[in-house]
């Protein structure tokens, strides 16, 4: 496949780039980007013309109210949903244009994702499901399970590892998720409300965990979120205003 470069246009609005990002080429662009639904025979626009660069390293909220396509667009950006029409370049090369082998090869070693809803499997263990995208991938049985016993303890979950997903609770599945999300070093963390099952304690310890490993591997770190704490840990804070991102301050 060719290698795409998507040329800045000076008309295109990027909001908000941050001093230590700019200048830098964009690890993510994201051109021109239009999503829209039908319900009930209505058109609703839910992003319109959004176009948008992410660099390695950044840590972007995207934070408003429910129901103007923060969830959309973090789909898009994962490649789980397409676009009525626009680009999503990585490195240079349009996502939408792999066929479904690189695809997939793309969300498994270069995304981690964590949804609002885990999609974890309830009859395995903690261990068995943090192993699932470390085996999809290849790695050795061995070499996978030490990394994934490796990131339970950093989560918080050290007494239960072994045990059945079934038997957590809400907020230990919403860890193991975030385990699973991160056990490939992902350059990249996709996260829908990460703490949104979470207590006070545990969701500092997850805030902690997210910017160790941004200062570690350089991680790229796209949440949505309602918590402002965690939003206020990112680098950059934004919105979406008539289909279209737009920074926010005061965070």
């Amino acid at each position: 496949m060719d290698n795409i470069h998507p040329q800045r246009d000076t008309a295109i609005d990027s909001p908000g780039d941050s001093t230590a990002f700019h200048g830098a080429v964009p690890l993510i662009s994201l051109r021109n980007i239009n999503k829209s639904y039908h319900n009930n025979g209505l058109n609703i626009d839910v992003l319109n013309d959004l176009s948008f660069d992410i660099r390695a390293g950044e840590t972007i909220a995207v934070v408003g109210e429910s129901g103007i396509g923060k969830s959309t667009l973090l789909h898009i950006l994962g490649a789980l949903d397409r676009p009525d029409s626009g680009s999503l370049f990585y490195q240079g090369k349009d996502v939408f244009d792999f066929d479904g082998a690189s695809l997939a090869k793309f969300r498994n070693q270069t995304l981690g994702f964590v949804f609002q809803f885990h999609y974890l499997l309830a009859e395995f263990s903690a261990m068995e499901n943090v192993m699932m995208p470390g085996l999809i991938s290849g790695r050795s049985r061995g070499q996978i399970q030490k990394s994934a016993e490796a990131i339970l303890i950093r989560v918080g979950l050290k007494h239960r590892i072994h045990h059945r997903v079934v038997d957590l609770s809400g907020g230990e599945q919403q860890r193991v998720a975030l385990a699973r999300a991160l056990i490939l070093k992902p350059d990249i963390l996709l996260a829908d409300e990460p703490t949104g099952n979470l207590d006070q304690k545990n969701s500092r310890q997850i805030h902690d965990l997210l910017m160790e490993l941004n200062q570690e591997s350089n991680m790229t770190i796209v949440v949505v979120t309602h918590n402002m704490k965690l939003a206020g840990l990112m680098n950059k804070n934004l919105t979406l205003v008539d289909g279209k991102l737009v920074e926010v301050g005061g965070v």
